[in-house]
């Protein structure tokens, strides 16, 4: 059973479903590549994808162990390169409440975070630099 249902109609945009929560999204080309740059990038998809599957790889680790990551922000900046057009970089910044992590959940965390399947399938030409920034 297929995961998305994708509908194109038109001006270089996509409206997407979701098919077992009904959610849908919209995604537009770039203004730099022709597009109205209305709403997300199919490349901007795949950045969000990289920070967002970090987070959520953590998250399960962290409400498995009893650590509150509540409130954690999450910068990411998408860097294209050209010849041919591509995601060259995806810099993921990680900025965690203000509130006691040990050493110990820290290097945890931060390991997990390697183990993300986004991280893991992208192409090892795309430079991925995450950070993480602890109170």
């Amino acid at each position: 059973m297929p995961t998305v249902k994708t509908v194109y109609p038109g001006e270089l945009r996509t409206e997407n479903e979701h098919l077992q929560s009904g959610c849908k999204l919209i995604t537009d080309a770039p203004l730099d590549n022709q597009g109205r740059g209305e709403a997300f990038s199919p490349t901007d998809l795949v950045a969000t994808a990289l920070g967002d599957c970090i987070m959520t790889i953590m998250g399960i680790k962290a409400r498995d162990k009893g650590i509150d990551l509540d409130g954690t922000r999450i910068e990411i900046t998408k860097i294209m390169a050209a010849n041919p057009r591509r995601i060259g970089e995806i810099q993921v910044t990680f900025r965690f409440p203000d509130k006691l992590y040990t050493e110990k959940e820290k290097r945890m965390l931060e390991a997990v975070s390697k183990t993300c399947p986004v991280a893991l399938s992208l192409h090892p030409e795309i430079k991925q630099n995450i950070q993480f920034i602890w109170p």
